[in-house]
């Protein structure tokens, strides 16, 4: 077999796993020997290069114009010269030098291959685009491939050649993740690297809940229901306000779905988190007091001009509507855009409404928080598992559940429930601890 049957052979099993037609085999190879022709001859070469695999040959033949006095040696060629090949050549005329493929056959292939490579990845990256580009807010399924400095790298089941990845800052911190392990995660956005398209996944943002329903609710998928808003504060509560284009049919008990069915599948997924679901209404007053469940509002005032609600509650809601940490007043506020001012009505009437009594508490309310370690009646062994558990302060394991500090090895059903009754001890007296109401996840049911 002559080297250029043997290289033909070879680009055909690289055109077949690469899956490129025949013609753009052809094109790409040409291209590697007009590559090489230039690097040889200079950039402004023209060649004639034809294919034929029928008899496994290249053949190359150089066009040079004959000229009086050459300018372009790459292109043209003295007429003196040409007519050292034949006495007929007059100026202007085109002259074909045949040029052996053997001659630069290897850097003609080694320039052909790296166009076939780049015209694979540039293929692949397009493919990547085109595929996700519109799916932002999609569930995607893949394996976690590997776990490197706090990301997770992900194979997608229906898409391996897509590099998927979890940042750290995506990831649910209360999750334990291991290689091989299969994931669901929604796709948040694309980034565009040196080496192409990126998929960043979350299973932290609150698309990653709103992707969830929409697998379980079938009103969803088909467009009848539909999730206006979410807030989130990942591991712990999520509060989505629904609609609904039917009359007839309830956006809140299509979500929750028969016995909490649906709501249950998604809070498993969740490892537990609390799912609030309201009902959305485009009147800002209407649904902040919706969004507030599972407290009661008295009351509502609005301000559009500082895009603020005024609340008022009984006494016996106000520590439910602020909830723990303030964390339901503050999620209520992000799924309505709007800022909300908590009163009690005792509060209300004697200030006349003139300024709030109680606002949104920060995230990480440092100030009240302690460290376990300093907790009185809390083994050291105790404290290393749930610090192992990246819990390390009375506020990371106040929402925690039973369940939750069974999950961390060394913890036994006994040492959970003096956990938790511990827990009850040192909240009873706190302003923004959530009476026993709490737990039942809101106008929605689910827990």
């Amino acid at each position: 077999m002559s080297g250029s049957a043997e290289i033909l052979a070879a680009f055909r099993e690289l055109s077949n796993s690469k899956q490129i037609d025949r013609a753009e085999l052809h094109a790409l190879l040409q291209d590697g020997i007009h590559a090489a022709l230039a690097k040889k001859h200079g950039p402004e070469v023209q060649a004639d290069i034809s294919i034929d695999e029928s008899r496994g040959e290249i053949r190359i033949v150089l066009l040079k114009t004959v000229v009086e006095s050459v300018e372009n040696p790459s292109r043209e060629i003295s007429l003196e010269e040409a007519r050292f090949e034949d006495p007929e050549f007059q100026p202007g005329d085109i002259m074909e030098e045949p040029v052996e493929f053997a001659e630069f056959g290897r850097s003609a292939v080694q320039a052909a291959k790296q166009r076939i490579i780049q015209r694979v990845r540039e293929g692949e990256r397009t493919k990547i685009r085109d595929e996700f580009s519109g799916r932002v807010g999609d569930l995607l399924s893949g394996e976690i491939q590997q776990i490197e400095r706090g990301k997770i790298v992900v194979m997608l089941n229906k898409f391996r050649e897509a590099e998927a990845i979890i940042p750290y800052r995506e990831q649910n911190h209360r999750e334990d993740y291991k290689q091989g392990e299969p994931l669901r995660s929604v796709l948040k956005k694309i980034e565009e690297t040196p080496k192409g398209p990126r998929l960043v996944l979350s299973r932290a943002d609150p698309m990653f809940v709103q992707a969830l329903f929409k697998l379980e609710v079938p009103e969803i998928q088909q467009g009848i229901v539909e999730i206006k808003a979410a807030s989130r504060e990942c591991g712990s509560r999520t509060k989505i306000a629904v609609v609904s284009k039917d009359d007839a049919i309830d956006p809140v008990g299509a979500c929750v779905g028969l016995k909490g069915a649906r709501v249950q599948a998604v809070v498993q997924e969740l490892g537990g988190e609390r799912i609030d679901i309201v009902p959305w209404s485009p009147d800002p007053e209407r649904f902040a007091k919706l969004a507030l469940a599972p407290a009661k509002v008295a009351r509502v005032f609005s301000d559009a001009a500082t895009k603020t609600i005024q609340a008022v509650v009984d006494e016996d809601q106000l520590s439910l509507a602020i909830g723990r940490n303030g964390q339901n007043v503050r999620l209520a506020s992000e799924i309505t855009g709007w800022k909300i001012d908590l009163y009690s009505s005792r509060e209300w009437l004697e200030r006349g409404g003139d300024m709030p009594l109680f606002q949104p508490l920060p995230d990480d309310d440092s100030a009240a928080d302690v460290q376990l370690s300093a907790i009185e009646g809390l083994p050291p062994a105790t404290v290393a598992v749930l610090e192992a558990g990246g819990y390390r302060t009375l506020n990371d394991i106040l929402d925690l559940e039973r369940e939750d500090f069974l999950r961390l090895p060394g913890i036994a059903p006994e040492e959970a429930d003096r956990i938790i009754s511990m827990i009850d001890e040192l909240t009873t007296d706190d302003a923004s601890a959530e009476p026993a109401p709490e737990d039942a996840a809101g106008e929605a049911g689910p827990a």
